[in-house]
């Protein structure tokens, strides 16, 4: 389960100390803490999953747990709500939010199907629960080419928020679909120029990419891939050195699960690795307050929560076949 206690060599005492304290109150609140892929290691280390959102919310229901503390952005803890309406669900930092879900409010969507009725929403599940309510299916960035494909031929698409992710999913299925004008603003940092240099300076690397970065990137990666696909391909492959262009936080769980490769975060044109300032608002303090004190809570109104889970439902109905 938790590694916090054998990794204590890693951090100072004060961080340990404030590790244990948290390892302390989850015990005693009977709560599950969530940390995503992109969380800074010393959340990571104590965390009974690290994943990404959606998986993050389906282990929390399967835990039993009564409390759930979500490191990460604030449309994952909603999508933990969604899912697990009876457990309380925990951010450490309300301000934790997210670009990509921000690009697309849920009144301009509102306005844009009543202008151009008939479209069949696919969201990606980086948006709101409001969004998320207004929508027909959700997909993830491991599902989105099955998803799409198993949209109704006669039913044109709008693909909301992410354009590059959309792009990609066009471009592996064939198939044509309006895309709303939404971006990750880590995703987008990543340049050509940066990363031929740093290709040059590891030649026999793997540039691994997510979905969400620009074309002229997915282009030049050796493979495209959601973070949880990352950790199977590198797990998998036979290469050594990995250049990993996603946002960075996801090397710390890359060494730990693929031990014994080299793994190299993509720089931007103004950085050595690519931050998100969002995710990166969670802190092993604010995860101890938040735990302590029991807010800030996720609360949703119910009617827009029942409306929000449909779509997932669908979703995960069709990834199961």
């Amino acid at each position: 389960m938790v590694q916090a206690l054998a990794d204590a060599s890693k951090y100072p005492p004060s961080v340990c100390e404030v590790q244990e304290k948290i390892l302390a109150l989850k015990r005693e609140r009977n709560a599950v803490i969530l940390a995503h892929n992109y969380q800074v290691p010393d959340i990571q280390d104590i965390a009974d999953f690290v994943g990404d959102s959606l998986g993050l919310s389906y282990q929390a229901q399967k835990t039993g747990a009564d409390v759930i503390v979500f490191c990460g952005v604030h449309f994952m803890a909603e999508t933990a709500k969604i899912i697990n309406p009876d457990k309380t669900v925990l951010l450490p930092d309300l301000g934790a939010g997210c670009s990509l879900s921000d690009s697309c409010p849920a009144e301009h969507l509102a306005a844009y199907l009543k202008r151009n009725p008939g479209l069949y929403v696919v969201a990606y599940i980086n948006c709101s629960a409001a969004v998320k309510a207004l929508s027909d299916v959700i997909c993830t960035s491991g599902n989105a080419v099955k998803i799409v494909q198993s949209v109704p031929a006669d039913r044109e698409i709008l693909f909301v928020p992410d354009q590059n992710l959309g792009q990609w999913v066009i471009q592996k299925t064939g198939r044509p679909m309006r895309l709303w004008p939404g971006n990750c603003y880590v995703h987008i940092q990543f340049t050509q120029s940066t990363l031929f240099k740093l290709k040059r300076q590891y030649p026999d690397a793997k540039l691994v990419a997510h979905p969400e970065c620009t074309n002229t990137i997915r282009q030049m990666a050796d493979h495209v891939c959601s973070t949880e696909g990352m950790v199977k391909f590198c797990r998998e492959s036979p290469a050594g050195t990995f250049i990993i262009a996603t946002e960075s936080g996801i090397i710390h769980r890359l060494k730990k699960e693929v031990p014994g490769k080299q793994f190299v975060a993509g720089p931007t044109d103004t950085c050595a690795c690519n931050n998100c300032q969002f995710m990166k608002r969670i802190t092993i303090e604010n995860t101890y307050q938040s735990l302590l004190k029991m807010r800030p809570q996720i609360e949703l109104d119910e009617a827009v929560r029942q409306r929000a889970y449909i779509p997932i439902k669908r979703m995960l109905d069709v990834s199961a076949n």
